[in-house]
């Protein structure tokens, strides 16, 4: 498909709420051969350390992402674009908003699976700053794929490896 003539959009990016969820579930089906149902996202986001974000566009959700928050890390568990808003920098303000949260001293990673199939996810991860660490052996529950295991790592800036770290800073992180 081709992107030209395909402008960037700029999203609002939110916490997502269960009204979301038919936007959601059509985005998931037209994204994955093996979509998550409505129930595995219900039981996910019922999980204490797991969130759900959406990216809107005039008030319609343009894509989501549900992760897990780890004490050293963050682990993106799905993630997925309407495919009329693909290559429109909507990923990448997604992806934006999560490396914001990782710090020098708290959590300073981002995990995530893919699929050994899935070439447009490598690449797009592997253009915003993502390695490819391990291959995982037969990883998903509905065929034999292997999937990398892809990680971001925080960079702090100069400026704030240079700053002095108390325990009061280190505790409120």
């Amino acid at each position: 498909m081709s992107t030209e003539g395909k402008q960037d959009v700029c999203v609002h990016i939110r916490w997502m709420i269960r009204r979301d969820m038919p936007e959601v579930l059509g985005i998931e089906g037209q994204s994955f051969e093996f979509p998550w149902s409505e129930e595995d996202f219900i039981r996910c986001l019922r999980q204490r350390n797991c969130i759900g974000m959406v990216a809107e566009f005039e008030e319609q959700v343009v894509g989501f992402m549900i992760y897990e928050l780890h004490k050293t890390r963050l682990h993106v568990l799905n993630f997925a674009v309407n495919p009329s808003f693909r290559r429109r920098a909507v990923g990448r303000a997604m992806m934006g908003k999560l490396v914001s949260k990782l710090s020098h001293q708290r959590r300073n990673r981002i995990l995530l699976e893919v699929r050994e199939t899935n070439l447009a996810a490598q690449l797009f991860f592997r253009n915003i700053g993502f390695r490819a660490v391990s291959v995982l052996r037969d990883f998903y529950d509905d065929t034999t794929e292997d999937a990398y295991l892809m990680q971001f790592t925080y960079q702090p800036a100069e400026a704030e490896e240079a700053m002095p770290v108390n325990r009061i800073t280190r505790l409120a992180g």
